[in-house]
């Protein structure tokens, strides 16, 4: 982090739909921003590692301009929760998978990316076994949530 301001992490089950969408989405969003942010995604799981995002997920995040460029899917591994100042995970069964595997040093990092959100939703729910709507709803949620981060993560900075 010697060259940003943050770092962060997206985290959802198997990183080929849910993190690395809110990975493209956040990296689109920061761009006019004056932060330098690293950002990431993985999975609590390592079912796709080396994987391209799903189709589907890039098919509807490309319709609305974000770019996959260079994500490809690989697990959290234990030197993930030094190195990254936020950790954000999907729903609360990714939550809890991260919190058990997160020393107690680092567990405040860890938390529910639509706490972001000004929305009553508290999970962005996995699309996968659904159809272009789920999709379409779940870059909603990643858009929603990932403007309520970077207002956050500006203010800290005091930059917008």
């Amino acid at each position: 982090m010697a060259n940003s301001d943050t770092s962060v992490l997206f985290v959802c089950l198997g990183n080929i739909c849910r993190s690395p969408t809110a990975e493209a989405v956040f990296k689109e969003k920061i761009k006019n921003s004056q932060l330098r942010i690293d950002i990431d995604s993985a999975g609590t799981m390592g079912y796709h590692i080396g994987v391209t995002p799903d189709e589907r997920a890039k098919a509807v995040a490309q319709e609305r301009g974000y770019n996959f460029k260079g994500i490809k899917s690989r697990k959290v591994v234990l030197e993930d929760f030094e190195k990254f100042e936020y950790i954000l995970a999907m729903d609360k069964e990714n939550l809890r998978h991260l919190l058990e595997m997160c020393p107690a040093e680092y567990q405040h990092k860890v938390v529910l990316f639509m706490q972001y959100a000004d929305s009553d939703v508290e999970e962005v729910p996995d699309p996968y076994y659904g159809g272009k709507r789920g999709f379409e709803y779940v870059l909603d949620l990643i858009e929603l949530a990932s403007d309520g981060l970077l207002i956050s993560i500006a203010s800290r900075f005091a930059v917008r």
